[in-house]
């Protein structure tokens, strides 16, 4: 069970995918929002289980109809990849039935000392996918990642094809927003990234996003440029998915669209503003020197928040001391 957000639903493909491959006897359910069916779609041996947050499952009285709605499946054992009140709920419920549970430590102390202004620790902590691992291993199943099992690129239908065009060499992706601010790169400089990625006619450089604000902004970044193509409002998610599969990089931020493309084998570089990769969030399977970071040298308390939800006075132009130039060259080398 884990039921958002985007980035860490994507965060457990990886690790399904090595379990499955591991232990190809055994049938996986994934308990998820409707909208993130389509990361699961073609995994053999898991199937998808909608969780309805609006009607059937709503409130607490929905939590007890999903726990009967689960029961049918005759589940051996639960694995709760979120550990919010939702999900221990149906865990502790499974557990009277039972059943063998486990639960994701989410290491809040280990995230705590890494953010605090004073006594700061400093150091990797452990990733989310070692995290969920260690879940299965409790319920008897270790997974290993050291070999992981990567998807195939999507099909291009011809609606996408004729969006983007057939004379490409390189497909450049860039996902400039993120939740909150202090992990969005300035628009600014992220136009000088984009406009020096699309002086070479080799590239197509692919943005992408959604919602009114942002396809505004994403529209003036791609304004009067042939190989600087918005993406956003205009496929459907899974034809999206499927774009994001041929890619040759894909530059985000700490946000879900670097977990979307790293689960679909995509080379990924990230910037970092007020967080860190050291929180565990690094996107899988990224080598940590695809992660770009505020300086600091000059600001010292850096990582602030685990999530970007935190400000700190003076905080709030870290990201500005990554160069627009270190980006490209970044990018560049992995074409």
């Amino acid at each position: 069970m884990r039921l958002s957000a985007m980035g860490d639903v994507a965060m457990t493909v990886p690790v399904l995918r090595a379990f499955v491959k591991q232990y190809p006897t055994v049938q996986l359910t994934v308990i998820s929002r409707p909208f993130f069916k389509p990361f699961f779609d073609g995994i053999p041996n898991v199937s998808f289980f909608a969780f309805d947050e609006k009607e059937r499952h709503k409130g607490f009285l929905g939590l007890l109809r999903l726990f009967q709605d689960l029961k049918k499946l005759n589940i051996d054992a639960f694995a709760d990849l979120h550990n919010v009140l939702r999900s221990q709920i149906i865990r502790n419920l499974f557990a009277l039935s039972g059943k063998k549970i486990a639960a994701v430590d989410k290491g809040r102390r280990g995230k705590k000392e890494l953010t605090r202004t004073e006594d700061k620790v400093f150091k990797q902590l452990p990733t989310m996918f070692q995290r969920h691992t260690t879940v299965f291993e409790v319920l008897g199943f270790p997974v290993n990642l050291s070999n992981p099992d990567l998807p195939e690129k999507g099909i291009l239908d011809k609606e996408i094809q004729t969006i983007i065009g057939k004379h490409y060499q390189k497909l450049i992706g860039i996902a400039p927003f993120a939740q909150y601010d202090s992990k969005v790169y300035p628009i600014d400089l992220m136009r000088q990234v984009i406009d020096t990625l699309a002086e070479k006619n080799t590239n197509t450089v692919l943005l992408f996003g959604g919602g009114k604000k942002e396809i505004e902004v994403l529209d003036a970044l791609s304004k009067h440029k042939k190989n600087v193509i918005n993406m956003a409002g205009k496929i459907n998610f899974q034809q999206e998915l499927k774009l994001i599969s041929n890619l040759d990089v894909m530059l985000s931020m700490d946000s879900g669209n670097a977990h979307i493309a790293a689960m679909l084998s995509v080379k990924v570089v990230t910037l970092w503003g007020a967080t860190h990769p050291f929180a565990g969030f690094s996107p899988f399977n990224q080598p940590l020197e695809n992660a770009l970071f505020s300086d600091r040298e000059k600001y010292p308390l850096l990582p602030t928040s685990v999530y970007g939800n935190k400000k700190v006075e003076g905080y709030s132009d870290v990201m500005r001391t990554i160069k627009p130039e270190e980006v490209v060259l970044k990018i560049e080398s992995l074409l």
